[in-house]
């Protein structure tokens, strides 16, 4: 009878020379594809956003913004309405209206303001829940009803829009659409360039660290410039100081922390403001301005 030699392998671990793997590691196909076309669309969001520079003759800065002059005016008129409703309407009062806009065309026609080519329009709203002002792109500015009634002078509303006035002339709106456009092509670049859970996370820190801090200044710069506005137009810039203390006590015990807020502490906000104030008049706030 023959006999049948059956021949047994060893162990797959005895097969294996040290150091070394049973296969080599198949590389993810496409990834140095995906890493150069996620560079170039970074190059691209880069390149855009520093070609964007243009002076601004009324802050004596250079800053990076994303429209025309006239796109600016274009985009606030097509909003207004929208923020109009939003807000429940106009207020009903003439006399208040004419009051806002007396005030703040006053600020326009007696500062740097008036050399710019913004389409001022000033708007009383309804809402006497939402304590607030804003302004949109090309000179539409915003006050609610709920604020213009915490408000005990004309100097307090001067002040109110003097720093929307300031949101307008520093083009803020254009800026903050150049940096959103600067945002989405980083974070579009990352997630091409990268398929891993971790391009989410690593995305929202490009958006909130590209964002957060210029919003704070934007509010710090349209101080300086609305204590520059309302001592040209003959206020006493003082009266800004009390509004903050009015948005201070509105937003007490809801307010995040500065570092995290789009706006920066009402604290460090009155400082800047008496420095501006003392910037404007060394010598200290003459007698006769409108309180």
């Amino acid at each position: 009878m023959s006999r049948r030699f059956i021949r047994v392998r060893p162990p797959l671990r005895q097969r294996l020379r040290p150091g070394r793997l049973p296969f080599r590691p198949r590389r993810r196909r496409g990834g140095k594809l995906r890493l150069l076309i996620g560079a170039a669309i970074a190059l691209f969001a880069i390149v855009s956003f520093f070609g964007s520079r243009q002076y601004n003759p009324v802050t004596g800065e250079k800053q990076f913004v994303a429209l025309a002059p006239h796109q600016e005016i274009a985009l606030g008129l097509q909003a207004a309405p929208q923020m109009i409703r939003q807000h429940g309407g106009l207020d009903p009062g003439d006399q208040r209206q004419r009051l806002v806009d007396a005030v703040g065309m006053r600020l326009v026609e007696r500062s740097a303001a008036a050399r710019t080519e913004w389409q001022y329009e000033f708007h009383l709203l309804a809402d006497t829940q939402t304590i607030n002002a804003f302004a949109l792109p090309g000179g539409q500015c915003f006050i609610t009803a709920a604020l213009f009634d915490r408000l005990e002078t004309e100097g307090q509303l001067a002040g109110v829009l003097g720093h929307e006035i300031g949101h307008v002339v520093a083009r803020h709106g254009a800026q903050k659409m150049a940096k959103s456009k600067l945002t989405q092509g980083l974070t579009g670049a990352v997630l091409v360039a990268t398929d891993s859970a971790e391009s989410t996370l690593l995305t929202q820190m490009i958006a909130q660290m590209v964002n957060m801090k210029y919003g704070r200044d934007d509010e710090l710069q349209s101080d300086e410039l609305g204590v520059r506005f309302m001592a040209d137009a003959g206020y006493d810039p003082r009266a800004m100081l009390a509004v903050m203390r009015i948005l201070a006590e509105a937003s007490s015990g809801s307010r995040p922390p500065e570092f995290f807020s789009t706006h920066p502490n009402p604290d460090n906000r009155l400082a800047r403001i008496e420095r501006a104030i003392g910037e404007v008049f060394p010598g200290g706030v003459p007698a006769g301005l409108e309180p």
